[in-house]
């Protein structure tokens, strides 16, 4: 590990004069990517993918370091430090994600210990990421994703491009894909393999999935997983919550947090029954790792949308760098004998045509239900959190009242 710990030191930062907006929406597609690839990394026990998030975590510290630079020069007086303040949440939050993404690659790349049956519990729709160089000779070299149109004809999706030191976040449909760019494939392992081979002219070798020996063990990894997609919708959130300065998504993030502490203890007892029967339970001592840092992601969510739970005034600069789509955030309370009370909702889409999507529901008495892996029916006392149009979200809201 020596040579890599030098290949990653820590280099000089120099101030360089870009916005605090540029800045922090690298931040955020930054440590969006790195919950990916960090988790990617430890289930399918992939040290390439562990190496990039080192990388980027590097590259998060810089960004960091360069928002501190620039906030200083920005702030003249004491109205305009306390207009800035959640800004530094933001930018702490996003770096604290950053450095839990860095723990958990270690896992892979210093060998601290995960069962082998990990992948086994993981669920059958869940979507497989690789990391992989597009070839010379490559059929996708020097075409943009609209002329390959990947993801249409086989569900695989880019989300990131390295090329050289540069990251491209989320390409569009304009982005030329160039030969010796490193691309991050996600998509359903049925047809991952055969972009792979395309893209890079390498053979690709599924990761094997070893049957689950203890039952304990399983539950431990179920509710890891969870707590992985906890934590991930605790951060959309949260910057949902900074880019409408809305209180009720930040009070959802804190929500979410008190979930995630109930989970965390759980999974701890199911890692301590599992060791009792387990052949090496030194072996288990990944997952502790992979819990607590999982758990750090969910407190920077909190710290992100911190300023917005205080009352201070969103900075116009925070409310910018996050607002790089036409989606947003809504979170709506079903009441009995709405439209909604009663509604079915297949794979996160809802029977009525409004272009929303539910992402989670929380019930009063079952907590929070992640809807893109379940069907449900939606109830009077739900809690919804919806990703849509600014138009189609107001329809929505419109729906859940009596």
């Amino acid at each position: 590990m020596a040579g890599f710990e030098d290949e990653t030191a820590s280099r000089p930062v120099d101030y360089e004069p870009r916005s605090v907006k540029e800045l922090l929406v690298d931040m955020k597609d930054t440590s969006e990517l790195l919950i990916d690839l960090s988790y990617s990394a430890v289930l399918h026990g992939s040290e390439a993918l562990a190496r990039e998030v080192l990388a980027l975590e590097e590259q998060m510290d810089v960004l960091q370091m360069r928002v501190r630079m620039s906030l200083m020069l920005a702030a003249r007086s004491p109205d305009e430090a306390e207009a800035l303040a959640p800004v530094l949440g933001v930018a702490a939050g996003a770096d604290h994600i950053s450095d839990a993404a860095a723990d958990i690659a270690k896992i892979v790349l210093e060998d601290i210990g995960l069962p082998e049956s990990m992948r086994a519990a993981l669920p059958d729709a869940i979507e497989v990421l690789v990391r992989g160089t597009v070839a010379a000779d490559s059929p996708y070299a020097g075409r943009t994703l609209v002329d390959v149109n990947l993801e249409s004809e086989t569900g695989v999706r880019i989300i990131a491009i390295r090329r050289g030191d540069d990251w491209i976040h989320n390409p569009d449909r304009d982005t030329t894909i160039e030969a010796g760019d490193s691309v991050l494939l996600r998509g359903p392992e049925r047809t991952l393999g055969d972009v792979y081979e395309t893209a890079t002219g390498e053979a690709y070798e599924a990761p094997e999935t070893p049957e689950l020996e203890v039952d304990d063990l399983g539950r431990a990894v179920d509710s890891i997983i969870l707590m992985k997609n906890l934590s991930e919708l605790a951060v959309d959130l949260a910057y949902g919550s900074i880019l409408f300065d809305n209180r009720e998504l930040a009070e959802e993030v804190r929500n979410l947090e008190v979930e995630m502490d109930a989970l965390r203890s759980r999974f701890e007892a199911w890692v301590l029954g599992a060791a009792a029967d387990a052949e090496d339970p030194v072996s288990l001592r990944g997952l502790i790792h992979l819990g607590v840092s999982t758990e750090v992601i969910s407190d920077a969510a909190l710290d992100i949308s911190e300023g917005v739970l205080r009352g201070l005034t969103v900075h116009p600069v925070v409310e910018l760098a996050v607002r790089e789509s036409d989606e947003i955030i809504a979170r709506v309370a079903v009441e009995a004998g709405s439209a909604l009370d009663g509604a079915s909702i297949e794979d996160g889409v809802p029977e009525m045509e409004v272009g929303t999507n539910v992402i989670a529901v929380r019930r009063p008495d079952e907590g929070w239900i992640l809807v893109p892996d379940v069907d449900l029916t939606l109830q009077a006392g739900d809690v919804i959190i919806a990703k849509g149009t600014r138009t189609s979200a107001e329809e929505f809201r419109a729906m859940a009242g009596a």
